[in-house]
């Protein structure tokens, strides 16, 4: 579809996964900006395309999202989509705020209804139609299905094929060029591009994938900016006179030499302070100091696998250390200095979970390759796994023994564990995709808790004096095998 020495009429340009690096969304207002003087303004157009905002930033947190819309008006953006960031970490109401009243762009999805009233919101559009010096550009809004956590805030996310296709049917006729702005990911943008027909351009994201060239499936051409704010998608675009055929080429703006915007920094201070101000209440006081240990069993960690199992109105309760970023001091934790240790947006699940799976879990958490084990993706904005803390069990098992039988005995409710029935868990819903500890994804009638996160949990139990004193009791206990 290329022709040496064609000029375009428009320059596209597309972010996605920034994740609340708000340094970098500053670079790229400025970098938007500077096409736009270059270009002029009905030469270029701006989009994002889903997950800018993420609750692991205090600024983010603080302002309850607002710092995160206001960059994106800030850069001019003409249309954005909601991620999963957006969309399973924020309630309707924050939603219906960001971008029914703050956001000064249209907001697009085609597969999340409502589950109300089986209609989208007033503030969400399936699609959009932007001309730009003259060509007729439609948008089409999608994101990544995960039906039984959407289903739990109020919203029915199904898969977007159908619903896709329906709407390039409408839009076809009337645009120039159809571009789907696509938080599904790579995998499903290609599938989509094989099976819709119609379809000029796919900008996506959710899987992070970096595009250096862009991808031609069929006439459709997949792009992909990576993470972060890192780079900056470009596409052209041009009406060939001679036939009236679309050309299409794409490439990737590196940003990190790139000075954050005036405007776009002036807000980063101003919301920051907002957010300090927000994030200094206090959430309780302690008399005596909270270690935490990533590698051994640690009250701190002890304490939130005691919250998670209390929430969950679980038996057992089972989390990562590595979910805590450091030991709550004595004195006043205000909600900033929770946040900064526990900044992960997890959501705590309960599940019934065999015995044998339990046992198995625990052992792979005595092993050094998985307590080290980096963990990036599933909501997890720690470093490194971690070991598994409980609560309800009482572990003994020798160091001394080789790896997946170092455990002598794990006792329940004043019995051994029956490697052969199931237990209530409480645990947490990174678990359930296969993250870190695969045993875990095994369990069986879980049932996720929103949209609480488990520093919310972890918040409650600071306020029980009766948990502060039993995080402190041991669950696991060094012994000696007894020689035969």
């Amino acid at each position: 579809m290329d022709i040496k020495g064609w000029k375009p009429q428009l320059v596209l340009l597309h972010s996605n996964d920034v994740h609340s690096r708000l340094e970098e969304a500053a670079r790229i207002s400025s970098c938007v900006a500077d096409k736009r003087r270059l270009y002029g303004e009905s030469r270029v157009l701006y989009v994002d395309i889903g997950d800018h905002l993420d609750r692991m930033r205090q600024e983010t947190e603080g302002t309850g999202g607002s710092v995160n819309i206001a960059l994106l008006s800030e850069a001019g953006c003409e249309a954005a989509i909601p991620g999963n960031n957006e969309g399973l970490t924020f309630t309707k109401d924050e939603l219906a705020r960001l971008y029914g009243r703050e956001a000064r762009f249209p907001v697009l999805c085609c597969n999340m209804l409502d589950a109300e009233t089986g209609e989208l919101p007033e503030w969400l559009l399936p699609s959009t139609v932007i001309v730009k010096n003259g060509l007729r550009i439609a948008l089409i809004g999608a994101t990544a299905a995960y039906p039984a956590f959407y289903e739990l805030l109020g919203w029915t996310v199904n898969d977007p094929t159908e619903a896709v296709r329906e709407q390039v049917a409408l839009l076809r006729d009337a645009a120039d060029a159809v571009i789907l702005l696509s938080h599904l990911g790579l995998p499903t943008d290609r599938r989509l591009a094989e099976n819709i027909p119609g379809i000029d351009i796919i900008l996506g994201g959710h899987t992070h994938h970096l595009l250096e060239e862009p991808e031609l499936v069929g006439d459709t051409l997949l792009c992909g900016a990576g993470k972060f704010g890192e780079r900056l998608g470009r596409v052209e675009l041009a009406i060939e006179e001679a036939t009236g055929r679309l050309l299409k080429r794409g490439s990737l703006l590196p940003l990190a030499s790139w000075p954050m915007g005036d405007g776009a920094e002036s807000l980063l201070r101003e919301h920051g302070e907002a957010a300090r101000r927000e994030l200094s209440r206090p959430v309780a006081k302690l008399s005596r100091a909270l270690p935490l240990d990533e590698e051994r069993e640690s009250p701190l960690a002890n304490l939130l696998a005691a919250g998670v199992k209390e929430w969950t109105g679980a038996d057992i309760g089972i989390v990562n250390a590595g979910q805590l970023l450091g030991s709550l001091p004595v004195g006043e934790i205000s909600e900033g200095l929770l946040h900064s240790l526990c900044p992960s947006p997890i959501n705590p699940c309960r599940m019934k979970l065999r015995g044998s799976l339990i046992r198995e879990a625990l052992e792979q958490s005595l092993l050094p390759e998985f307590i080290g084990k980096e963990l990036r993706g599933f909501g997890f904005r720690g470093t490194i796994l971690g070991t598994l803390a409980v609560d309800g069990l009482r572990i003994e098992w020798d160091p001394q023994r080789e790896p997946g039988r170092k455990i002598i005995a794990i006792e329940y409710q004043g019995a051994e564990l029956d490697d052969g029935l199931d237990y209530s868990v409480g645990t947490l819903d990174m678990f359930t995709f296969g993250a870190g500890y695969l045993p875990l994804k095994e369990g069986t009638d879980i049932q996720y808790f929103l949209p609480e996160f488990i520093r919310q949990v972890l918040a409650v139990e600071l306020n029980k004096p009766h948990a502060l004193e039993s995080c402190f009791i041991p669950r696991y206990g060094m012994s000696k095998t007894p020689v035969e």
